[in-house]
């Protein structure tokens, strides 16, 4: 999947000093955000009238036990992918190390569809992988502090749908598609279990009035295990043998991949030593597997406190036993983005028997009690109006003023990625990882008389009251040249009605095919003929060697005569003729996400030139 690579190495210190600048100043914007909505919140407090009544919230039902866990356990779940996602090698690392290996097992249709964001990323990397962050902070914050009401059950939406979106694009649907699913390492793929704690957060109170929903709850995740463990069981799928003719099954494939990962010793100790157990005794550890999954689930389904207790200590026990021996906590490495499913499932069945044991306590009065509550409560338009009077904000809670606050470092997370989605130009801190930034330059561009592919003589000061964009170019050069020239194209693109200021200009650095017919050949290839202020200059020997010698230009035979070794190189030339910038150019691997930095980084330079930025 080119799309997602940037072609740049992943601890690229330029982009790594980037990242971690975007980091703090939104997180010194994300500050000012809470302390401007506290500073709104005691100024209301302030100058209400004398003898306002207060907004009671005495009244409100205590928050469920299930509730709470789900709540709290995964807002510290999003807070810690938060953590994991603002680590240095992830603003470039992710698309290509992370998101594509997850989807190259995948159908085509599922690449297409995570290729789409990938690439999105890829172009955008400080920008995405700053937002990510934000995004997965805040979403932790506000469903920590938000304990009831409107803005609870709106935490548990947003959740429910950010983790939509990360388990399609980066989880590349949690994998379901690719062979080899198992629960085992990590199926059906961790944030679609956010998900569902989110819904179940966002459900209103007068829907868990019943105990038909609580059980519907843990009976659903008892059929889950179930599935699992008939997809498990199912021969054929290597997890029965711990070897296959000489070679490691499955599972210990899968835990021997992941011993050499940079982690404590102790640890990896521990996974090379379950690896060889399996080796030896594969048929045993998959059945204790398969057996403990059916049973735990089949408990599950009856819904019966007094059995699902025990059922749950053994589940938790085999998570995470799971959770270390063979997803290896999930996030070691320095590129995971979360802990993987198990702590998930484990919050999800805590949250389930709390439910079920509470529905089956509850008495008919608090049953009743509870639900006159709910039914008394006006929808959430209603509540939103409610709230929104001054006397009920000068009432809300310093965790309802935290919650806002935690909603304002979401946007603060989103505005910005939305808007590099919107943009098909790659940030052209790309650029100056591959090549370093721009040398400012100030003397005078050295004149040149050569011939455009068009047979017109063209001079520097022919073009006097343009800015130049300048470099040097070999015509039947396959690799560099033609990315290059691609993106002096692409530039002209990007500056739109500006680019009848400005001339894309290249001249031939070929000391052998440099002829006209060369150049027109070229331009025919890379598709210039559209392109209406695009110049490719020639002439004769000795004309192309003094202007070379000019700009200090090395065009040189290779040894073997295999190809032309000359300086890849750009100048910006002012109107006045002066040379103010100077740019490295080794396009490497070319990808679609550095020719586009590129280009913008030439057509940023000719609108400051010009004057039109």
């Amino acid at each position: 999947m080119p799309g997602m690579r940037s072609g740049l190495n992943v601890g690229d210190p330029t982009v790594v000093a980037a990242f971690k600048s975007a980091l703090l100043h939104q997180g010194f914007i994300a500050l000012l955000i809470f302390l401007l909505i506290g500073l709104v919140w005691l100024s209301i407090r302030a100058f209400l009238p004398a003898g306002t009544k207060l907004v009671s919230r005495a009244d409100q039902p205590p928050e469920p036990g299930w509730r709470k866990v789900l709540r709290i356990g995964f807002g510290i779940v999003w807070l810690f992918d938060g953590i994991l996602q603002a680590q240095p090698k992830m603003a470039v690392g992710l698309p290509s190390q992370v998101i594509e290996p997850v989807a190259a097992s995948s159908p085509r249709w599922v690449q297409d569809v995570v290729n789409w964001a990938g690439t999105a990323w890829s172009y955008h990397p400080m920008q995405a992988g700053a937002s990510a962050v934000w995004i997965q902070v805040g979403i932790g914050i506000w469903l920590i502090v938000a304990a009831r009401g409107p803005l609870s059950q709106l935490a548990g939406l947003v959740s429910a749908g950010w983790g939509l979106v990360v388990w399609v694009f980066g989880e590349s649907f949690g994998g379901i598609f690719a062979p080899g699913l198992t629960w085992l390492f990590g199926a059906p793929g961790a944030v679609l279990i956010y998900s569902v704690a989110g819904v179940l957060i966002a459900l209103p109170d007068r829907t868990w009035a019943s105990p038909r929903l609580a059980r519907m709850m843990l009976g659903g995740l008892g059929a889950f295990l179930i599935g699992m463990a008939v997809l498990q069981a199912w021969p054929g799928r290597g997890f029965w043998q711990g070897t296959v003719h000489g070679h490691k099954g499955t599972l210990a494939a899968m835990t021997a991949s992941m011993a050499p990962t940079p982690q404590p010793h102790l640890l990896s100790s521990w996974i090379d030593a379950f690896t060889g157990f399996d080796e030896a005794h594969g048929f045993a550890v998959n059945l204790v597997v398969v057996v403990a999954l059916a049973a735990i689930g089949a408990v599950f389904l009856t819904r019966r406190p007094q059995l699902i207790k025990p059922a749950l200590i053994a589940f938790a026990v085999l998570c995470a036993a799971d959770w270390v021996l063979v997803e290896d906590f999930g996030f070691l490495g320095g590129l995971g983005t979360d802990p993987n499913s198990m702590i998930p499932f484990v919050l999800l069945a805590v949250a389930g028997y709390l439910a079920v044991a509470a529905a089956a306590a509850r008495e008919p009065e608090q049953a009743a009690q509870s639900q006159a509550a709910a039914d008394g409560a006006a929808g959430w338009p209603a509540r939103m109006r409610q709230a929104a009077q001054p006397a009920a904000l000068a009432s809300a809670s310093i965790r309802s003023v935290a919650a806002v606050g935690a909603i304002g470092v979401i946007v603060l997370g989103a505005v910005p990625m939305a808007a590099a989605q919107a943009s098909h130009v790659a940030d052209p801190i790309l650029a100056e990882a591959v090549d370093g930034s721009s040398a400012p330059q100030n003397y005078p561009a050295p004149a040149f008389s050569l011939t455009d592919q068009h047979g017109r003589t063209v001079t520097l000061a022919s073009l006097h009251g343009k800015v130049v964009l300048l470099t040097f170019l070999d015509p039947v050069c396959t690799s560099d040249c033609p990315v290059i020239a691609q993106e002096f194209k692409a530039a002209g693109q990007l500056l739109g009605a500006a680019d009848r200021h400005v001339e894309l200009v290249a001249i031939v650095a070929n000391p052998v095919d440099y002829q006209l017919s060369y150049t027109r050949a070229f331009d025919r290839q890379e598709r210039l003929g559209s392109v209406p202020n695009w110049l490719y200059l020639t002439g004769t020997l000795a004309q192309l060697r003094h202007v070379w010698a000019a700009y200090g230009i090395a065009a040189d035979i290779e040894p073997a005569g295999a190809m032309i070794g000359h300086s890849e190189v750009a100048f910006a030339i002012s109107s006045d003729g002066r040379v103010r910038l100077e740019y490295g150019f080794d396009p490497g691997p070319g990808t679609a996400a550095t020719v586009s930095s590129f280009a913008a980084e030439l057509a940023d330079a000719a609108r400051q030139l010009s004057g039109r930025q």
